[in-house]
């Protein structure tokens, strides 16, 4: 349960991080991403995306 709870936490920290790129792909935008501002600072934490993500990353490891 820990190992699936700190890759969730990586790979949100890593799409995070390419939201701009993923964003002219249609990726970013989809319903379960939330974005919201805290003061100065947009939060953007991509959920679906993630999962997403997730999900062919796993269906390729599967083929492979």
């Amino acid at each position: 349960m820990l190992k699936w709870i700190v890759t969730t936490v990586i790979a949100l920290i890593f799409v995070s991080g390419l939201s701009s790129a993923l964003q002219r792909f249609g990726l970013g935008k989809l319903p379960g991403d939330f974005s919201f501002r805290l003061g100065r600072r947009n939060i953007y934490l991509p959920v679906t995306t993630t999962l997403l993500l997730s999900l062919a990353a796993a269906l390729v490891a599967r083929m492979l």
